[in-house]
């Protein structure tokens, strides 16, 4: 089984080449891609680390041969946010990473699994979608947007609030992954209970968690260790799918059942072909279901721009 990893001389793809090298099944080949030669170097240092996973370099214009029967594609690449920074501050620069990277997995390997990272992520699915169904081989299923760092951040933070093990801890977390958007479900916590101060605090926390990494950085980066691992998780819950494992249960930003918005972070489960089935988001509590109304407003805006994009980048081609 192969697993190519595209921007993986970025930080992001660098923590994530480094746990999946430790973390994959024996016998997977991990393919690693970055437009700049440096991945080579990567690539050689990756491969004094004693597993039995085969680690490949591709840079530049041999993009196609990190392709090749992939089962598995992650979108590492793009810019990441520098202090005062919003996700959407990175759109334009990103989308374009986003489209040229699309257009060849649909040319090279159109039935992978592909999961994106690149921020704004509430938009680079969509224009992702979009390139795909351009190329005929867009099939919803297969195409996820990682949120995992959010659901891993609201269990810390509300380990840490309740002095609880993060082992009795599952916090759902929905809506998108720009600040606004992301909406922790805390009244789903078995046995915690929180006050109403207590939920806009930990809400306000979990959502501005990724502007206080850059923050705290000064310019040197964002989430880039901790969303290296975060996209390993996720990475290994597709890998044990298509191995035949049942009932994984995950959460990402995707076009689901659009009870919502057409793209939504939900919890599904996963299949040997994608998501198997929609699972519902449950019972919210008064003031989710306040937040929920209101950021459908800004999920539905996000799905927008990045269809709009993609419009007029064809029309723009193809004049």
């Amino acid at each position: 089984m192969k697993i190519s990893i595209l921007g993986a001389a970025g930080s992001i793809g660098q923590a994530l080449s480094l746990l999946l090298k430790l973390y994959l099944p024996k016998h997977y080949e991990l393919l690693l891609y970055d437009i700049r030669p440096v991945i080579n170097g990567i690539t050689l240092d990756i491969n004094h680390i004693p597993s039995d996973v085969e680690v490949r370099g591709f840079s530049g214009d041999n993009i196609s041969s990190a392709l090749i029967n992939a089962d598995i594609v992650i979108i590492a690449a793009g810019k990441p946010r520098k202090p005062g920074m919003k996700r959407e501050d990175l759109f334009n620069i990103n989308a374009n990473i986003v489209i040229n990277l699309t257009k060849q997995i649909a040319l090279t390997s159109p039935n992978a699994l592909i999961g994106i990272i690149t921020n704004p992520i509430n938009s680079t699915v969509v224009i992702a979608a979009e390139v795909l169904k351009q190329h005929g081989c867009y099939h919803k299923n297969k195409l996820f947007g990682i949120t995992t760092l959010d659901i891993m951040r609201a269990k810390i933070f509300v380990s840490e609030s309740k002095e609880k093990k993060l082992n009795n801890i599952h916090v759902p977390v929905i809506g998108g992954h720009s600040e606004k958007t992301i909406l922790p479900l805390l009244s789903q916590i078995m046995d915690t209970n929180y006050n109403d101060k207590e939920i806009i605090k930990i809400t306000e926390r979990i959502q501005q968690a990724g502007s206080d990494v850059v923050n705290a950085k000064m310019g040197n980066g964002s989430a880039t260790l901790s969303m290296g691992y975060a996209a390993t998780c996720f990475c290994l819950s597709l890998v044990n799918a298509l191995q035949g494992e049942e009932n994984i249960v995950e959460f990402a930003y995707i076009e689901g059942d659009g009870k919502y918005a057409k793209f939504f972070v939900q919890p599904f489960i996963l299949g040997k072909h994608g998501i198997q089935e929609h699972k519902n988001i449950g019972l919210l509590s008064i003031f989710e279901q306040t937040i929920l109304d209101e950021i459908v407003h800004d999920i539905n805006r996000d799905i927008f721009l990045g269809e709009d994009f993609v419009r007029k980048y064809f029309e723009k081609s193809n004049s």
